[in-house]
Parts: structure tokens; sequence; C-alpha cells
């Protein structure tokens, strides 16, 4: 599984990769497969907001809650993300999260 590489991360509570439709590709842990719904809908969103602000394409997403810290990034149409027990460091889920992108490119585009 791609999101494999996430599970070792320290403090992971959740995984998902969400494809161009919205629906997981996979999850993992508690919540995965809410956290790749949530991804999902807040990709559009922003993406929504960068249209209108012509700041162009979004690439990363993070929110810090009470109990958790998510982290996700954007590869072509798809969103990786983790979501993190609060307090943990996240650069190290940020970088293995660009790293996993990087895997992601290769994947197909879904036009429409």
């Amino acid at each position: 599984m791609i999101i494999d590489a996430l599970q070792g991360l320290s403090g992971v509570v959740a995984a998902a990769l969400v494809g161009p439709d919205g629906l997981p590709i996979e999850s993992q842990g508690e919540g995965g497969d809410a956290l790749a719904a949530e991804l999902a809908a807040l990709r559009a969103t922003f993406d929504r907001v960068g249209r209108r602000l012509g700041a162009g394409d979004v690439t990363r997403l993070t929110m810090t809650s009470e109990r958790v810290e998510v982290v996700a990034v954007t590869s072509g149409q798809h969103v990786i993300g983790v979501a993190l027990a609060r307090g943990q460091d996240t650069r190290s889920a940020q970088q293995a999260l660009a790293r996993v992108a990087m895997e992601l490119l290769p994947l197909p585009r879904v036009d429409g």
C-alpha cells in the first residue's frame, strides 16, 4: 500500500489517500475513511479559495484541533494526509508526505 510508509511516523492516528473523485483509495487507522472524506472536501474548498484569490493550486493543507493535527499534501489530483496526535512535531510527517506525493505523480489524471 502507498500509505504504509506513513504508519511508522510517531503519533499517527489515521492516514488516507484520496482520489480525484473524493473516494478513498487507501485509508488506515481509526478514522481513516473519515479523514479521506474530509480531505476531499477540504481540497475542493481550498481549490475554490485559491482560484478566487488567484493564488494558484493548493499544495498543502494543515489543521490543528484540540486532539489532532492534520497534515496533507496534494499530488496532481490526489490528496494524501495523516492525522497525528496533538503535540507531535509535524515536520517528519510533512517530509514523508512529500516523498510519497512524488511517488503519486505517475498516477493517471482524471479529466472532467
